[in-house]
């Protein structure tokens, strides 16, 4: 028992030994409590929490294993950014939310981040003034003769970014700021080489195509969101016909699968967030080819769930002749019950919305609540809708049902019931467009997406 008791103590002197401090003080933040939260993926975390004294003192602790990027976070929630990069650190200022008032006496990389983070954006500043007169200097025939004015322009444009390049080259080898500040760079430049420096385009795909997903740092830094969306943004946005842009997106799906195809935890999370970003967007052609390629390629394990959202996607993906639907169970319209129509087949209508949803499901009521105002407009141009309900209890669906004017049926089988079996249903709301021969047209993200796109397309 002795050996077991010494064992645990030693365990236990050894983690605070390992474990490193932020303390400060911010004087507006007396008797606060005071909390520190790190990155995990596209999640944060609970790292440390205390409540500063009547000074405004404070004291959290954090541990190798929390080494990214950290929020300092107060009661007023407006995070302070710091580099968790296992050294001391220490902070003096006002409030958190007043990061012109911090000053950090203590932690090297912090220092580090602090001093680009203020001077950074002056050159960028600096640059898109240069880039305003640089335009003039080219295009204005006023102005067209100065060439000395212009190689000025153009020489002072090099000296600024020379100066924010070899800023970044003399971080510290191998430090978390060495890392981080540059792939930082990449994804809050996007946007501007986007609209402004379309030249740049190429090589930032690359570099975007080069983002090793594989990197701890970059699951703890806070960026794996940002490193995604602004590239697939890019691809959208970059000025090319649709189709080339989807023949973009679907390189770079290939350069993250290949890039996690030995890590099955993070191409699972990676791929399933990625396919609902394009979902989102209602970049389809994009979201299949995804599904598609993960589900046929044969060196890593989907998760039941990503694999079950992907075989849907595959199965009854645009074009795709839907199944018929037998109505079976309880059958409705208007509120009352209607024997007229027997199966999905039967319904006589340009159009048709399959609606698979449930009363016991928020965002199902969220969805019809929305629907219900747009069913006589959308059923002037040809279209019906059918609700196949997921309900288990009956007098939950009768109650729900009683609202809806359109053909409502429920067999209470929930997932088990064969239309959602053979439609590949695994959540709810999920939608279906189909045309009169019952190939699906659309999948719909919402009553939204639905509405505009028959306004759009049905006159």
């Amino acid at each position: 028992m002795k050996k077991i008791i010494v064992v645990f103590l030693s365990f236990f002197i050894l983690s605070k030994a390992n474990a490193q401090k932020v303390t400060g003080t911010f004087t507006a933040l007396a008797n606060q409590a005071i909390r520190i939260e790190g990155f995990n993926g596209f999640q944060t975390y609970h790292i440390d929490s205390d409540t500063t004294d009547a000074n405004g003192n404070f004291k959290l602790n954090y541990a190798n294993k929390d080494i990214g990027m950290g929020y300092i976070i107060t009661s007023d929630n407006k995070p302070f950014i710091i580099i968790l990069s296992g050294e001391d650190i220490l902070l003096q200022g006002v409030l958190p939310s007043n990061v012109e008032s911090i000053n950090i006496l203590k932690g090297k990389e912090n220092q580090l981040f602090a001093q680009y983070a203020k001077e950074h954006p002056r050159r960028e500043q600096a640059i898109s003034a240069w880039n305003y007169l640089e335009n003039i200097y080219n295009n204005d025939s006023l102005f067209q003769q100065q060439k000395e004015s212009l190689k000025a322009i153009h020489q002072e444009k090099l000296r600024i970014n020379k100066e924010d390049t070899q800023f970044l080259n003399k971080l510290p080898a191998n430090s978390y700021v060495q890392w981080f500040l540059p792939i930082r760079k990449l994804v809050s430049n996007v946007s501007t080489i986007a609209q402004y420096h379309t030249e740049e385009i190429p090589a930032t795909i690359a570099a975007l195509r080069n983002v090793d997903y594989k990197n701890p740092r970059l699951y703890k830094s806070g960026l794996l969101k940002d490193v995604i969306e602004s590239h697939y943004w890019l691809l959208e946005n970059m000025g090319q016909p649709l189709d080339v842009a989807y023949n973009e997106m679907n390189i770079s799906s290939d350069y993250l699968i290949r890039n996690l195809i030995k890590d099955e935890k993070k191409l699972n999370e990676i791929s399933q967030y990625l396919f609902n970003l394009l979902e989102k967007h209602s970049l389809f052609k994009a979201s299949e080819y995804l599904a598609v390629k993960l589900l046929t390629q044969n060196s890593c394990v989907l998760n039941e769930a990503l694999s079950k959202q992907l075989e849907s996607y595959r199965k009854m993906k645009v074009g795709n002749i839907a199944p018929d639907i037998l109505l079976e169970g309880d059958v409705f319209k208007n509120g009352n019950p209607t024997k007229t129509i027997s199966k999905l087949s039967e319904i006589k209508s340009n159009y048709t919305v399959v609606l698979f949803g449930a009363s016991w499901c928020p965002n199902c009521v969220e969805e019809i609540n929305q629907l219900l105002p747009l069913y006589e407009k959308w059923k002037t141009k040809g279209l019906e809708i059918v609700f196949v309900s997921l309900d288990t209890n009956k007098e939950s669906y009768k109650k729900y049902m009683e609202k809806l004017p359109f053909l409502s049926f429920c067999d209470y089988k929930k997932w088990d019931s064969k239309p959602a079996q053979d439609f590949a249903v695994f959540a709810s709301p999920t939608f279906f467009l189909l045309d009169n021969n019952r190939k699906i047209i659309l999948r719909p993200n919402s009553v939204k997406h639905l509405d505009t796109w028959i306004e759009f397309n049905i006159k």
